[in-house]
């Protein structure tokens, strides 16, 4: 008996002990899951973190890297792309005996596993790190020192008076739904929301816009009323009239989908600062082709090349968020770049931004893009992961679950701005399509110290890069909105205009480059006269 004690005293401190298998990823372009095939039956432990990828019903899809969408990641076809899919495929593997739950992008530290075979693994230990819920209350994402936040947030079919159409079943549903986005506008705490799977009509948006006044009392929350109503979505926006004012009322794009492409600009009250908000919802995947999408971000870059140019705007910059269904290297995506905007994804996370999940796969389809003059603008931009890394499980209609946490299936989009004209290069001109003939061409110029007298110098080019005209002074010919606008006319009709300048129009038809100098800035912009 002492013999058996003494043996069985040896072996337990002796298990300690024994050897590990450490996996060490060292090349991450060739590893896959089938270098575990040498283990099958044995334990190992991941010297790597691993991040839960998929967590559906209890079921945790592992990797040592997040799955993307690769048009996400890719044009189609790129190097890029075909990475994406490789990774995607090679190197993911199912992880079963996991207690709790733990939430897509939790990180796993030392994990140690039995390798029942190179696509599933059996917990036996391992430390989890971040993306908890714990830590999503905290606090917001970083966005900087901004003074405005924007929310762009698709509310997943937010109903009141047309439940069953889309959206909660019943009103007991409604109310559940209700109390989740609630908890989560609160939360974010927006200046400005741009929200979007919203019922048309005014009760959708303005039981929102009482919550919101009532969880945050120091607030004056307010929306545009309209007179339509029904049972399908809308995009809208809703403001704190304490911090911004519209100019007027949205504007907006019918091509393909109507009222969900809606576009205003506000002011900064504090500052007299604006800039123009764009929130949209293009079609779908599921109900029409990639073209379809296209032309709706066409039709939104027409919008506003319109919009900005009303006399009562006269302002370049713009944001435009929503919900775009389509991945950030796709064609839709490339209007907007190919246009001069910028992708705030990428600017700020470069390739591992994300808003929502499909099929076990990241990505971000709820985008934000503005051009280059509002981006020095831009405080911070991020997802708050609220809802694309949750199990679907904690939806309003399937649990009894009432934190803001999966209250839609995709993730509030949030951006931070400190509007300062004088970063937008002081300077930038306007041209309207409609007047650019042969005899007459006006641009604007904002700016922002009302005792401000523009010094404007410029010269043309043709497209060849051949000169038209030496750098020549020109002086605004009058007013166009407030005091912060200024216009200039080329024509000969335009007693201010230089006669040094004169006799170079009327510009022949075709295409120029016009370079303006202003406080040591130098812009370049296309002028096409028909």
């Amino acid at each position: 008996m002492k013999r058996f004690i003494y043996l069985w005293i040896a072996l337990y401190f002796l298990q300690p002990f024994h050897a590990q298998v450490h996996i060490s990823i060292t090349d991450s372009s060739t590893w896959s899951t089938q270098a575990l095939t040498p283990y099958i039956g044995e334990t190992v432990v991941f010297d790597m973190p691993m991040i839960v990828c998929a967590n559906a019903n209890g079921n945790y899809i592992v990797s040592p890297w997040r799955r993307f969408q690769p048009e996400n990641q890719g044009i189609a076809g790129s190097d890029e792309y075909n990475e994406t899919v490789r990774i995607n495929n090679n190197c993911m593997f199912s992880l079963k005996g996991v207690n709790g739950y733990h939430r897509c992008g939790e990180k796993i530290h030392n994990l140690e596993v039995y390798v029942e075979n190179v696509r599933t693994l059996n917990w036996k230990g391992g430390t989890w790190h971040g993306n908890t819920r714990a830590d999503l209350e905290k606090n917001l994402p970083d966005l900087g020192d901004y003074r405005i936040l924007v929310c762009g947030f698709n509310l997943e079919n937010y109903f009141v008076a047309n439940m069953g159409s889309l959206g909660a079943r019943n009103y007991s549903e409604h109310q559940d739904q209700r109390a989740k986005i609630s908890k989560a506008l609160k939360k974010i705490n927006a200046d400005i929301y741009g929200l979007v799977e919203l019922e048309q009509g005014n009760d959708a948006i303005q039981e929102i816009v009482t919550d919101l006044n009532s969880s945050l009392p120091s607030r004056n929350y307010k929306y545009f009323t309209e007179s339509a109503s029904g049972t399908s979505q809308k995009s809208d926006f809703v403001y704190d009239a304490n911090v911004v004012e519209p100019i007027g009322t949205p504007t907006g794009s019918d091509v393909e989908l109507p009222n969900r492409k809606k576009m205003i600009c506000f002011r900064e009250k504090a500052t007299g600062e604006r800039f123009i908000y764009s929130i949209n919802h293009f079609k779908s995947m599921n109900t029409g082709g990639a073209d379809r999408r296209e032309n709706e971000a066409k039709a939104v870059v027409k919008l506003y090349n319109s919009y900005r140019q009303n006399s009562n705007i006269r302002d370049n910059d713009v944001l435009v968020m929503g919900d775009l269904n389509c991945y950030g290297k796709t064609d839709p995506i490339l209007v907007f770049l190919n246009n001069g905007m910028i992708d705030l994804h990428r600017a700020f996370h470069a390739d591992s931004s994300y808003s929502y999940m499909f099929g076990g796969m990241a990505s971000y389809i709820d985008h934000a893009l503005c051009n280059e003059t509002l981006y020095r603008q831009i405080t911070g931009m991020a997802a708050y992961h609220i809802n694309s890394d949750e199990d679907d499980q904690y939806t309003y209609d399937k649990s009894s679950d009432r934190t803001m946490f999966r209250c839609s299936d995709h993730d509030p989009v949030l951006v931070g701005l400190k509007p300062d004209s004088s970063l937008s290069q002081s300077f930038e001109p306007y041209f309207n399509n409609s007047d650019m003939a042969e005899d007459s061409v006006t641009f604007y110029y904002v700016y922002t110290s009302a005792a401000e007298d523009p010094l404007i110098y410029f010269d043309i080019y043709t497209i060849n890069g051949i000169p038209i005209c030496p750098p020549t002074r020109i002086v605004y010919e009058g007013d166009i909105f407030e005091t912060h606008t200024k216009y200039y006319t080329l024509s000969n009709n335009n007693a201010k205009l230089p006669d040094e300048l004169k006799r170079f129009l009327p510009l022949q038809p075709g295409i120029y480059i016009l370079h303006f100098y202003n406080k040591g800035v130098i812009t370049s912009h296309k002028l096409i006269v028909r």
